[in-house]
């Protein structure tokens, strides 16, 4: 239980970050490297679009390896137990069956009424 709890927080921290890079970015290749615009820094403008789109891809690779993962530690009950489906038709009530209903009249009080 402990590892599947561990995986899930690490899936939710990474959608979390994938969520805030995407925002980061622009359509248009703008996003972040569009608020530090000059002549001279053409260079560090692509390098960070790079950086973003490596990350976004990264992140996006690690949610579904960490799906798969959180996949194979799901907490299973033990071989004895049964699950949830399998108990409900074992104790269904047959809709054919035939409802028995009392047939005998109370008797009177013993007021007479």
């Amino acid at each position: 239980m402990g590892i599947y709890i561990f995986v899930s927080v690490l899936i939710i921290v990474a959608c979390i970050l994938q969520i805030m890079i995407v925002l980061v970015q622009n359509s248009k290749g703008g996003g972040l490297a569009a608020n530090f615009t000059s002549a001279g820094q053409s260079k560090g403008i692509r390098k960070t679009a790079d950086f973003l789109e490596k990350a976004t891809w990264t992140l996006a690779g690690a949610i579904l390896l960490l799906c798969v993962v959180a996949t194979a530690t799901i907490p299973r009950g033990g071989e004895s137990a049964r699950s949830r489906i399998e108990n409900q038709i074992q104790n269904a009530v047959d809709p054919n069956a035939i409802p028995t209903l009392p047939t005998a009249v109370p008797p009177a009080d013993s007021d007479g009424n």
